[in-house]
């Protein structure tokens, strides 16, 4: 009789267990399907936000062919771009920040902390000083700034980008015993190398060059046009493959490295290999748009509080949510004070501080 009341009393608590589980993972599903479409609904609104505002019906008629020629102008040819753009930019700093936290298990890590984002601002320094890539347009004083060689601006900018990138990994390579702060502790070298150099560039140039500079590194979504917009999506694509399909392998490495090693993970291929593709998708991502910060940081822990650190559920939610943090934040910008935008990389700057500030005290001298 004692065999038989344990065995029905371990079948109803694994049966409990069970559905308590099946809650659980339904609560992230959901949380995951609200937020996408608080996303798409935001995002449709943005389109319709400038100097001149127009209707969600409008917006929905001209994507599906059936607006005017004003607004087929407007929408198809300026402010879609722009927002789309936003979503797969802030879908891709988020994601890269995301991975960047579980393989080096550091939550201060993402692209504006290993040095990849100020790579890219003294790539396009470089681009704009020297290769001629900026110019000042003194016949408009609304765009007075403007990159008129982006190309070279952008290809300059990815180049530094994935270089912060390799001396990262390079050291985490060869300094075996470095760990997760000392490789943060490496990414501010390389932010104040870089940042000194973007300096030195700007001392040796003339006016209008600084100009152009300064304009790059305030962020700019305006400047993707559907070709940028394409590369972008494809980078997104693919780094989002990858990461998904690692989702069991950073759940183990969230446990810690032992743990991992002990399921029979390469932790040190993984993290090589993550590092690489979310670093590089973030030169990307800002070697299109200029330096936009903290997104990366501040998304993926959102997103904890909500789904956990289950990275099945917490690579996409931190996806949606870094495009919705980024579409708010060019939202922002462009009603505040309309019809002047305001830069989107000192929004984010804004939003993303207090957030690495609370994360750093609330760590202590785990992330010093």
């Amino acid at each position: 009789m004692a065999k038989l009341y344990l065995e029905n009393n371990m079948k109803h608590e694994s049966q409990d267990q069970f559905q308590k589980y099946n809650q659980f993972v339904r609560r992230k599903k959901i949380v995951l399907i609200l937020l996408t479409l608080i996303t798409l609904v935001v995002a449709l609104f943005s389109v319709g936000v400038g100097s001149i505002n127009i209707s969600i019906t409008e917006i929905l008629k001209t994507i599906f062919g059936y607006g005017d020629a004003q607004s087929k102008t407007v929408i198809m040819g300026i402010r879609l771009p722009r927002v789309i753009a936003a979503v797969l930019v802030g879908a891709l700093l988020s994601t890269s920040g995301a991975v960047m936290q579980c393989v080096l298990q550091n939550p201060l890590a993402s692209a504006s902390t290993l040095g990849v984002s100020q790579g890219a601002a003294f790539g396009a320094a470089l681009g704009i000083i020297a290769f001629g890539g900026g110019v000042v347009n003194s016949a408009s004083a609304a765009s007075a700034v403007t990159i008129n060689n982006p190309y070279i601006v952008t290809l300059c900018a990815f180049v530094f980008g994935a270089i912060s990138t390799i001396v990262i990994i390079a050291i985490s390579q060869f300094k075996k015993d470095i760990g997760p702060s000392g490789l943060i502790l490496a990414g501010v070298a390389l932010s104040s190398l870089f940042s000194g150099g973007s300096t030195l560039l700007q001392y040796f140039s003339d006016e209008q060059k600084i100009g152009a500079v300064v304009f790059w590194t305030f962020g700019n979504l305006g400047g993707a046009s559907w070709k940028e917009i394409l590369i972008l999506a494809v980078v997104f694509a693919a780094s989002m493959v990858y990461f998904i399909w690692n989702r069991w392998n950073y759940n183990a490495m969230e446990s810690g490295a032992d743990t991992a090693q002990s399921l029979g993970i390469n932790t040190r291929r993984t993290m090589m290999i993550s590092m690489g593709i979310s670093s590089l998708s973030a030169a990307v991502a800002v070697s299109f748009v200029g330096i936009i910060g903290f997104v990366g940081l501040v998304a993926p822990h959102i997103m904890r509080l909500f789904v956990g650190n289950d990275y099945r559920y917490l690579v996409p939610s931190s996806a949606v949510a870094g495009a919705l943090l980024l579409v708010l934040a060019d939202t922002f910008g462009k009603s505040v004070i309309a019809p002047v935008i305001l830069p989107i990389g000192a929004i984010t700057s804004f939003l993303g501080a207090p957030m690495f500030l609370f994360l750093l005290f609330r760590g202590g001298k785990k992330y010093g």
